[in-house]
C-alpha cells in the first residue's frame, strides 16, 4: 500500500502530471493525520512524565524533556500552518516529517531510560506508518534508522532512577507500561492505518477515472479524425450523384412523367442535407468550441432545434414542453445541438410512436429531459451507461451516440443520466451549467 511512482497516462491532454498531482493530493491528506498524530504524542508524552514523576515518584531530566516537547510542539505548530494552506505532500516531505517524529522519540527515550523504558516499542508505530505512506526506498531507510536508533539507547541512554521506597518493583512497573504501549500502538495503528487506507482508495479511484477519461478522450479524438476523414471522401461522389440527378430531371423521356420527376425532386433534396452534414462535419473538425460559437437565444435555440428536429425525422408523435420561464442569451455551437440530436434520434429508434423533449432551469442548471416510450434500457446498460458500444439494437458499431453525449456534456461542466420509467419506456436527463452555455451578464440577470 506504499506510494508508487508516477507512471505516464496516455491520452490527449493527460501525462505524468496528473498522476503525480493526485498522489500529492493524496499524500496532504495523509500528512493531516501525521499532524494529529504528533499532537496526540504530545499530550500523552506531558501526561506520563506528570504520572511517572508525580505518581510513582521517578526522577527524570524534566528540563531536557520538556525542551524535547517545546521543539516538537513548535514543528507541529509549524507543519499545521504550512499543510493548512497548501494542497500537495511529496513523499520526500512525509519521509522528513517521520523523520522528526522517529528524532523527538528516540531523544525522550535517551532521557527516561533507553531501552528499558517500555515505550521503545512506539518505534514499530513510525515503522508501519512509514511501510503504509511512503515509497519503498524511504520504508526501509526509516526502518533501517529505528533499528540504529533502538541499537543506540541500549549502549547510550540515560538511565532511570528509582525511589528506594518505589511501591513496586521494576519489572512490574515495566510490564504495566508494556501493556500501556501495546494498547497505545493497536488504538493508533488502527485509527491512522484505515484513514490512511482511506486516502489512498480514493487516490486509486482518481487515478482510475482519470485513466478512464483519458481512453474516452482519445478515442473521441481517432471517431473525429475518422468522420473529418469520412467527410472528405463523402464530397466527389455526392457531387456525381448531384450531376448525374440534374442530368435525368433534364431527359426528355422523363419530362412527362410527374411522379419521377417529384422523385428526382425529393432525391435532390435529401442529397442537399447530405451536403449540408457532410459540410457541418468539416466545419465542425477545423474550428474549436470558441471559434464556432455564436449567440441565441435559449429558449429560440431549443425551438428551432424542436422544430427542425421534428421535421427531418417525422414521428409520429412529438411533445416539446419549454418550461424556461426566463430566456436569455446562451453560446450556441454545433456540438451542444448534436449532442440533443443524439438523445433524441436515440428515443425515435427505441419509440418512433412518442417522444417527449422538456426543457426547464433549476437553480443555475439548464436541465434537458427526453422520455420515450419503447422497451427502457437493460440493466447492464444502465450500470455502463456512457461507455462506447453499448447498444440496445444487438448492431455492431452502434451504441456511440450516448458515449458522445456524455463526454459533451461533461466536457461542459455537466452530465448525462438514464433512468428507465415506472410506465415503461426510457428517460435520458443532461444537466448543464448555465455558465458553461450563457453569456455570463445575461446568466446574472436571468433569474
Amino acid at each position: 500500500m506504499a506510494q508508487e511512482e508516477a507512471k505516464p497516462i496516455k491520452g490527449d491532454g493527460f501525462s505524468a502530471s496528473w498522476m503525480a498531482g493526485v498522489e500529492q493530493a493524496a499524500g496532504h491528506r495523509n500528512m493531516l493525520p501525521l499532524i494529529e498524530l504528533r499532537w496526540v504524542a504530545v499530550v500523552g508524552q506531558v501526561t506520563t512524565i506528570n504520572i511517572v514523576t508525580l505518581v510513582f515518584g521517578i526522577t527524570l531530566p524534566l528540563l531536557q524533556m520538556y525542551g524535547v516537547l517545546a521543539c516538537l510542539i513548535a514543528f507541529n505548530i509549524f507543519s499545521h500552518r504550512r499543510w493548512r494552506s497548501r494542497r500537495a505532500a511529496s513523499n520526500r516531505e512525509m519521509f522528513l516529517a517521520l523523520l522528526v517524529d522517529v528524532a523527538s522519540l528516540t531523544a525522550q527515550l535517551y532521557f527516561s531510560g533507553g531501552v528499558t523504558n517500555p515505550f521503545a516499542f512506539l518505534y514499530l508505530l513510525q515503522v508501519v506508518l512509514s511501510a503504509v505512506l511512503l515509497r519503498a526506498w524511504s520504508t526501509w531507510t526509516i526502518t533501517a534508522i529505528t533499528i540504529c536508533c533502538l541499537g543506540g539507547l541500549s549502549v547510550f541512554s540515560t538511565p532511570l532512577e528509582l525511589p528506594l521506597d518505589a511501591g513496586q518493583s521494576f519489572p512490574a512497573l515495566y510490564i504495566e507500561g508494556m501493556l500501556i504501549c501495546f494498547a497505545l500502538n493497536a488504538v493508533l495503528l488502527v485509527m491512522l492505518v484505515r484513514r490512511i487506507i482511506g486516502n489512498l482508495r480514493e487516490r486509486d479511484e482518481q487515478l482510475a477515472a482519470l485513466r478512464q477519461r483519458a481512453a474516452e478522450e482519445e478515442h473521441i479524438v481517432r471517431m473525429g479524425l475518422l468522420a473529418s476523414g469520412a467527410a472528405h471522401e463523402l464530397g466527389t461522389p455526392l457531387a456525381t450523384v448531384s450531376v448525374i440527378l440534374g442530368d435525368w430531371r433534364r431527359l426528355p423521356e422523363l419530362q412527362g412523367k410527374q411522379d419521377l420527376q417529384e422523385d428526382i425532386a425529393e432525391m435532390e433534396a435529401q442529397l442537399q442535407r447530405c451536403k449540408a452534414i457532410v459540410s457541418g462535419v468539416l466545419r465542425a473538425a477545423g474550428k474549436t468550441r470558441g471559434e464556432s460559437s455564436s449567440k441565441a437565444m435559449i429558449s429560440r435555440f431549443l425551438e428551432d432545434l424542436a422544430k427542425e428536429w421534428r421535421d427531418t425525422r417525422s414521428p409520429r408523435k412529438f411533445a416539446f414542453e419549454n418550461r424556461l420561464y426566463h430566456d436569455f442569451a446562451m453560446v450556441y455551437d454545433s456540438t451542444l445541438k448534436q449532442m440533443i440530436i443524439n438523445v433524441l434520434d436515440n428515443a425515435l429508434e427505441a419509440s418512433p410512436e412518442w417522444v417527449r423533449f422538456e426543457a426547464a432551469r433549476e437553480a443555475d442548471t439548464l436541465k434537458l429531459r427526453v422520455e420515450d416510450a419503447g422497451p427502457g434500457f437493460p440493466p447492464d446498460m444502465l450500470e455502463r451507461f456512457g461507455t462506447p458500444y453499448q447498444s440496445s439494437k444487438g448492431r455492431p458499431g452502434r451504441g456511440l451516440g450516448l458515449f458522445l453525449v456524455v463526454n459533451v456534456a461533461r466536457a461542459l461542466g455537466g452530465k448525462a443520466t438514464a433512468r428507465n420509467r415506472p410506465e415503461g419506456g426510457a428517460v435520458v436527463e443532461i444537466a448543464l451549467p448555465l455558465a458553461a452555455i450563457t453569456l455570463e451578464q445575461e446568466a446574472r440577470h436571468a433569474v
